[in-house]
């Protein structure tokens, strides 16, 4: 695996049906209009060694997740799991219990993980089946969609500086 991998990829993990379980869908969703080359914009259920398969030939992966830590509706986390392992935090916080957190440590024991691996955690409000997203779930999206697109933007700029 090298460092100039073909694509970045970014996983909008949960559940359309469950309320602010839905967060990471739909930064996805946010996201699909990236005019930027070799972006991979993936709607995700969560299941964790699923997840490892995306991660193939990736040299960024972000992933976005609902957190259900107590912290207030909206918070938003996160984390640079590229060198360091999953802080203790982060176990608790996906609504996919050790999913997210036993696939990014399973892919970095395997060697699969992407060496630049972002994660952002939304704190949701309501899992309730059928239930809409929270307005501070629906404030949330708005915010990752933008700080992600101008980190994959700020990314891309950067890769075309080395090769000039």
């Amino acid at each position: 695996m090298t460092s100039d991998r073909p694509y970045c990829i970014v996983l909008g993990i949960g559940n359309p049906d469950r309320g602010d379980d839905a967060v990471g869908r739909a930064v996805a969703g946010h996201l699909r209009g990236l005019s930027v080359a070799n972006i991979k914009v993936i709607e995700h259920d969560g299941e964790g060694t699923a997840l490892l398969t995306h991660f193939d030939g990736a040299a960024m992966a972000f992933l976005v997740d609902a957190s259900a830590s107590g912290a207030p509706a909206g918070t938003i986390r996160r984390f640079d799991v590229s060198a360091a392992p999953t802080p203790d935090l982060a176990f608790g916080l996906s609504t996919h219990g050790l999913g997210l957190s036993m696939a990014i440590e399973l892919a970095r024991a395997l060697g699969q993980l992407p060496p630049r691996c972002i994660i952002y955690a939304i704190e949701g409000a309501s899992f309730e089946t059928g239930a809409p997203l929270s307005p501070p779930a629906q404030a949330a999206v708005a915010e990752v969609s933008r700080r992600l697109s101008a980190e994959i933007d700020d990314q891309a700029k950067q890769k075309d500086d080395r090769r000039a």
